[in-house]
């Protein structure tokens, strides 16, 4: 554009100056069509001429610049390093310690001990039901079975001195033995008015008031109890993936909530392959966090499936493709009649992709320049000039 008005300008200023011509253009402009018209066409005539000379000297200066011919690329050198490719997933966060605890008995729900949000041991007491009198004849069977054993055991003294008739010894004995099984029968109904913890955790939810009436069953729970300190995730992975996620692999897991993320590994991988989706469940332990983490919080899971100890890893932004379908990148070679550099095509074989990174499999070897930048408008064989030299990619 810019050289179009420098043209136009350039005619003018000798059409003004009367540049091989008797009359300038304001002096036709009153004239007729024909005039104007044959005006029109000398100023044409005078434009092709300085295009042709404009287009002689840019040939001049580029035939004399030696920078100018070379585009200018950046390069950076292929390294060797670790490289971990992780599968992307997502799952909820779960516990297996999160139930809802019933009575076992029906009563009134004579006094609750403990509030929501409450720290609980395993076997700490949190409720007690009316158990309708069933404490005092507990008591009173204990009483029976006290004189039950004193009979008992006189009488066993007394068949270990060969006194006594053999049957007055087994009657003691039964009535002491079916004693004893009837006050274990009544303390197993009497321990039922007691509602426990069935393990340590924090009580989630109070659902029932002290003085409520409940039963077993249904629509009668009590109290939820959780324990954050045993989640998990589970996660859906297709089969395709079954021989490298296994235990032990290494996982990241965000939490998008939290904005905060952990590192742990896989704790348990299924052994059934769901027909509907075809897929695996893993399982991935993860941490409280200080209770922040809480059961079917949503978190992104990026498992490990691939490692590779020697990779070299380029940015998928310069691989090209031809019209073959194979892959290729610009390598940086010397020119061998000159000090220049030239730049080299080379067909690749590309491996696994993680974010902006490709993994090389063949085609570049350790310590080979590749050009980066301007790699998209250059050719096979041209001279380039390098610019800067790029700093070795790395990627986790």
């Amino acid at each position: 554009m810019r050289k179009i008005v420098l043209l136009i300008l350039t005619a003018l200023v000798i059409i003004s100056c009367g540049g091989g011509s008797s009359s300038s253009v304001e002096d036709v402009l009153g004239k007729d069509v024909k005039t104007i018209r044959a005006k029109r066409t000398e100023v044409e005539t005078q434009l092709k001429a300085l295009e042709n000379q404009i287009a002689l000297l840019d040939s001049a200066i580029a035939a004399k610049d030696d920078n100018a011919k070379l585009p200018l690329v950046t390069t950076f050198e292929a390294k060797e390093q670790r490289f971990n490719h992780f599968l992307e997933l997502q799952g909820d966060v779960t516990t297996k310690q999160n139930v809802l605890i019933y009575p076992e008995m029906s009563g009134t729900l004579q006094r609750v001990y403990v509030k929501e949000g409450q720290k609980v041991g395993k076997g700490q007491l949190l409720a007690t039901i009316d158990d309708g009198g069933l404490f005092s004849q507990l008591a009173q069977m204990k009483t029976q079975l006290d004189l039950a054993k004193t009979t008992f055991d006189r009488q066993k003294r007394l068949w270990d001195q060969n006194i006594g008739s053999e049957i007055q010894y087994l009657e003691a004995k039964t009535l002491y033995e079916a004693q004893e099984s009837a006050v274990a029968q009544m303390q197993s109904q009497v321990d039922k008015s007691s509602i426990r913890a069935p393990f340590s955790g924090i009580i989630d939810d109070v659902i029932k008031d002290q003085g409520t009436v409940v039963a077993p069953g249904p629509g009668s729970e009590v109290f939820r109890i959780v324990n954050l300190s045993n989640m998990y995730i589970k996660v859906e992975v297709p089969e395709s993936h079954l021989p490298n996620v296994t235990p032990g692999k290494e996982a990241k897991v965000y939490f998008p909530v939290l904005g905060d993320s952990v590192i742990t590994k896989i704790r348990q991988t299924g052994n059934f392959i769901n027909p509907a989706n075809r897929a695996f469940t893993v399982e991935i332990p993860v941490p409280g966090k200080d209770g922040k983490v809480k059961p079917n919080l949503t978190a992104k899971v990026m498992i490990n499936d691939y490692t590779n100890e020697k990779a070299i890893l380029i940015p998928q932004s310069i691989v090209s493709e031809n019209a073959e379908g194979e892959q290729y990148v610009y390598l940086i070679a010397a020119d061998s009649s000159s000090s220049e550099s030239v730049a080299k095509k080379t067909i690749i074989t590309t491996g696994k992709t993680q974010g902006d990174y490709v993994e090389v499999l063949s085609g570049i070897n350790n310590g080979d320049g590749i050009i980066d930048e301007g790699a998209r408008s250059i050719r096979d064989g041209q001279k380039v000039k390098i610019h800067s030299n790029g700093l070795g990619l790395t990627t986790n």
